[in-house]
């Protein structure tokens, strides 16, 4: 019987996790990448709450500093769910995925959901990246 490849926790130094947490950010399996569904917050909770445009920028961010916390760049990111919860934002999310990835694109999932943790929050994404895999490399 093999053993079981170690799972390992990272941290991203901008995106601390508090003790309260009940889930990782980020775990990483041998070349496997895998995070939590990532949103804005807090950054959509002060008074003027972002757009979904804005939200999903903040959020590509977040999983990029996650990613590179693990050793990986923007093109080992390979595939993304991402929740809104209006579907006709889709537009939103795409203009900033477009602003935000190069050809080719990671492949992609939308889902429209009723609800975030957050009533101001409109998008949330999970994201997986391999570090042995880049995206610019396979084109």
């Amino acid at each position: 019987m093999s053993t079981p490849a170690p799972v390992r926790r990272v941290i991203a130094p901008s995106l601390p996790e508090r003790d309260t947490m009940t889930w990782s950010n980020c775990l990483v399996r041998g070349n496997e990448i895998s995070l939590s569904g990532v949103t804005a917050n807090p950054e959509s909770t002060v008074d003027a709450p972002l757009g979904t445009y804005e939200q999903t920028l903040v959020i590509l961010n977040k999983i990029r500093a996650l990613v590179e916390a693990a050793g990986g760049t923007v093109e080992n990111i390979y595939k993304l769910v991402i929740y809104v919860t209006d579907i006709k934002d889709k537009d939103e999310v795409g203009r900033a995925r477009k602003e935000f990835f190069q050809v080719p694109y990671p492949c992609s999932t939308l889902v429209g959901v009723s609800a975030l943790v957050f009533p101001s929050l409109t998008v949330e994404i999970d994201a997986f990246a391999s570090l042995d895999y880049a995206l610019r490399a396979s084109a």
